[in-house]
């Protein structure tokens, strides 16, 4: 019997999803009909992102799981309506395309590339870089794209250390853990990378007291949340020379208002949130895989623990 799968997510993703997807259930074996509309107790599976047209799961009694279309799924998780198993989008696409900018933003910030794009003004200045392997790179946040950034960094010779709330071991990398783990790796951190989530945990973790903690010059690349970042301190780190420079992608509002500092600030690099987007044709394969295990009775890829946080 086909499958009905519904796809509930903004209307600009209908498009590319509308093709990928039956693309890839056919490859999969699957027999589906996806739609957008449809009776709730028919539904068998629901592609998702945040959308004002489906905020209430309550009525899709029938549905084996929510399959989310982003890798972050603290917009979602929290649904008190939401108690079918939710999985959160792990696409080969967006972590090459978060590991490729983040390669490309420290490799720029370690070359000091910026100063011969822009001009040294006729003065012959030979300063030369030190190694990859001389430069502390602190990412935090080792979920799917922090690893794979980190691994990245690490195979171009970075001294890298890794942070996340719970230990994790990652070979290669000096994983560090917890509030005493995060000042340490902060105190080392002459580049910083953030791929955090957004929880209440992680909200203004880069603040005041945190920014001092860097060593002074350090540059900032944050592709991960814009809410990690109280962008007042950084603002004033930036002013004082506490921090040479940033580069982000994320912002509390976006787009990030025309008016706002980050735009005009000399020691700021704003890119509009392009770092990494989940491809419709390697998302969809994610997607089919984890219906294809549903029906097989098979273990969920990446099945969100909620009792443990997300």
């Amino acid at each position: 019997m086909s499958l009905t799968i519904l796809f509930s997510a903004p209307d600009r993703l209908w498009p590319a999803y509308s093709e990928a997807l039956p693309k890839a259930f056919d490859a999969a074996g699957i027999d589906a009909h996806l739609t957008r509309e449809t009776d709730p107790e028919t539904v068998d599976y629901i592609v998702y992102a945040p959308n004002d047209a489906l905020r209430d799961f309550t009525p899709f009694i029938r549905t084996r799981a929510v399959l989310s279309l982003w890798a972050g799924v603290e917009k979602i998780a929290p649904n008190t309506t939401l108690t079918q198993p939710l999985c959160r989008m792990v696409d080969t696409g967006l972590a090459l395309g978060m590991r490729d900018y983040v390669v490309g933003h420290v490799m720029r910030h370690h070359l000091g590339m910026d100063r011969h794009i822009h001009g040294l003004s006729g003065v012959w200045d030979q300063t030369t870089p030190p190694l990859a392997r001389d430069r502390k790179v602190t990412v935090l946040g080792m979920g799917e794209l922090g690893r794979t950034c980190a691994d990245a960094l690490s195979g171009l010779g970075f001294d890298v250390t890794g942070w996340s709330r719970r230990p994790k071991d990652v070979p290669g990398i000096t994983s560090l853990s917890g509030p005493d783990g995060l000042q340490k790796a902060l105190s080392t951190a002459e580049i910083l990378v953030l791929l955090l989530p957004d929880t209440s945990q992680t909200q203004s973790i880069l603040n005041a007291v945190t920014l001092n903690r860097l060593p002074k010059g350090a540059m900032i690349v944050n592709p991960g949340r814009g809410t990690l970042i109280d962008d007042t301190a950084l603002l004033a780190a930036l002013d004082s020379g506490r921090i040479a420079h940033a580069t982000l992608d994320v912002f509390r509002t976006e787009p990030l208002p025309e008016d706002h500092p980050y735009w005009s600030h000399p020691k700021v690099t704003v890119t509009p949130h392009i770092a990494a987007e989940t491809r419709p044709a390697t998302a969809s394969e994610v997607i089919a895989e984890n219906i294809r295990r549903g029906e097989a009775g098979e273990p969920f890829l990446h099945l969100v623990d909620r009792s443990a946080g997300y």
